[in-house]
């Protein structure tokens, strides 16, 4: 796997070597299920690369949305990105308490948000803490910057287009959730959705694009892995989850295969499945 400058997916040593530079932007982007039984503030608090800022993937989101972490406006998410001291010019990495999980979310809303100098630590902080490497307790210091958010509509997808193309088969839907939940034999950890998965679309568990460590699979793995699903791909990719965090998982593996015609679904099932007027699959 690459390691240069231009990669979205860095390793500890990598940002180890340029952790003080004064370029680089280092954001603990950690999210957990309720069922985790984690607060991910509060681990950050206590231990975190240094320098690193907490990025709050529940706060920066649109407010005004009933749905779970949203996609904000690009105001509100420059507004936050300028005051942890976040500008055009820097290259930001971002990682999470897991391994590789809700970093990704984070990797996916900064390019949407048309800032492509983003890349994800492979392994998070579990792989640089199990390497010895320094942490700290300490806030970081920041300076207010100019950051500039366009968004690259071309990133997302809502439920109409989802709908859409679920209908004309323009592109292929992939969900990230587990095979138990894809079929509806696991029930949703958020009340009130119905059990089940879009009809047609195919199951790429991110876990399996994991190895035991928390880093991504190498690019032969990976590619078996989406085949596998009865994913073609030569052709558009639409993918999608439980809240949106997942799926960004399997964007990023889409992305270090070369595959650039891909899309978030941001509702995922908490939007499609409390939706009474769209279709459901199970099994």
């Amino acid at each position: 796997m690459p390691d240069d400058d231009n990669t979205i997916l860095v390793s500890t040593d990598w940002l180890r070597h340029r952790l003080n530079s004064p370029d680089i932007r280092v954001f603990d982007a950690s999210w957990y299920l309720p069922a985790d039984g984690r607060d991910p503030r509060a681990e950050y608090e206590a231990a975190h690369i240094p320098g690193a800022r907490f990025f709050d993937i529940d706060e920066i989101s649109d407010s005004d949305s009933s749905l779970p972490h949203m996609v904000p406006q690009p105001e509100k998410f420059a507004s936050r990105m300028r005051s942890m001291g976040v500008g055009d010019g820097h290259q930001v990495v971002v990682y999470d308490g897991a391994g590789l999980f809700s970093a990704a979310r984070v990797w996916w809303l900064f390019r949407h948000m048309g800032k492509t100098d983003v890349a994800v630590l492979d392994g998070g902080f579990p792989k640089w803490v199990a390497e010895g490497l320094p942490v700290e307790n300490l806030p970081p210091q920041t300076q207010s910057r100019h950051m500039t958010a366009r968004r690259n509509a071309a990133l997302v997808s809502d439920l109409p287009h989802v709908l859409a193309t679920n209908k004309s088969g323009e592109a292929q839907i992939v969900d990230a959730r587990s095979p138990d939940r894809f079929r509806g034999e696991a029930p949703e950890p958020r009340p009130g959705l119905r059990p089940g998965h879009i009809p047609g679309s195919r199951n790429v568990y991110f876990n399996d694009l994991l190895n035991p460590d928390g880093t991504l699979k190498p690019e032969a793995e990976l590619r078996k892995a989406f085949v596998d699903g009865g994913v073609d791909l030569s052709r558009p990719v639409i993918t999608t989850c439980g809240s949106g965090i997942t799926a960004a998982v399997l964007s990023l593996a889409l992305e270090v295969l070369g595959h650039r015609s891909h899309s978030l679904y941001d509702g995922s099932w908490a939007e499609w499945g409390m939706s009474p007027d769209v279709p459901i699959e199970t099994g």
